[in-house]
C-alpha cells in the first residue's frame, strides 16, 4: 500500500525536518539555505540564524499588510546627539527597479570607530501600515560580525491599526567590545 501525501504535508515534514536538525545542533543554529528550503519562516527560525543572510528570505510582494518603513534615526542616549537619520520623503512611492525589486529595502550605516565605543543608544522607528490590520507585529534585528553575532533584538509591537503610521523608540545597550575586535570592524567591515 502506498501513501499520497498532499503538498502541505510534504512541507511541513520538510519543515520539521529541519526543525529536528536544529533541535539535534548543539548551537541550535541554521542557515538560509536551510530558511529558503521551507514553506514559512517562524520567528523562532530568524533568532536561530548563525550568521548573515545573503539575500532577503521573503519577497517584496510578500507584504500583504502595506508596510512601510518611512523614517529610522540613533542617538547617543549619553550625549541625545543623533548619530544617523533617514526618512523617506511624504508621499514618495517606493522606487521600482524592475532589474532589482529589493530597490529601498536596505539602508547602509557608515559610522566613525567612535560608535563602536557607545554604551546606550536609543534606536527610533516611524513605519505606517495599509489597509489591513496587523495582529502581533514583531521585527527582528541580529547584528553580526563576520559570523560572530553581536546583538539580537527582538520587537514586539503588538497590534496595529490599518492604514496608520506609528513610531517607536527602543534604548538598550552595546555590546561591550575588546579593542581588538572594534580594530578588525574597522579595518575589515564587512
Amino acid at each position: 500500500m502506498s501513501a499520497v501525501q498532499s503538498p502541505s504535508s510534504q512541507a511541513q515534514q520538510r519543515d520539521d525536518r529541519l526543525n529536528n536538525k536544529v533541535n539535534a545542533d548543539s548551537e541550535g543554529g541554521l542557515v538560509e539555505a536551510d530558511l529558503l528550503q521551507m514553506d514559512q519562516i517562524r520567528p523562532e527560525h530568524v533568532l536561530r540564524l548563525k550568521k548573515v543572510t545573503e539575500n532577503y528570505l521573503c519577497q517584496p510582494e510578500a507584504n500583504v499588510y502595506g508596510i512601510d518603513f518611512t523614517r529610522f534615526k540613533i542617538r547617543d542616549m549619553e550625549t541625545n546627539a543623533t548619530l544617523f537619520e533617514i526618512a523617506k520623503p511624504p508621499g514618495q512611492p517606493v522606487p521600482v527597479d524592475e532589474h532589482d525589486p529589493n530597490v529601498g529595502r536596505f539602508v547602509r550605516y557608515q559610522f566613525t570607530p567612535e560608535f563602536l565605543k557607545l554604551r546606550h543608544v536609543g534606536a527610533t522607528v516611524e513605519f505606517t501600515v495599509g489597509a489591513t490590520p496587523v495582529k502581533d507585529f514583531r521585527m527582528i534585528e541580529r547584528h553580526f560580525f563576520h559570523e560572530k553575532p553581536l546583538k539580537t533584538f527582538d520587537f514586539e509591537f503588538g497590534f496595529c491599526i490599518p492604514n496608520s503610521k506609528n513610531t517607536c523608540e527602543h534604548i538598550y545597550d552595546f555590546p561591550q567590545l575588546d579593542d581588538n575586535t572594534i580594530r578588525q570592524m574597522v579595518t575589515e567591515p564587512y
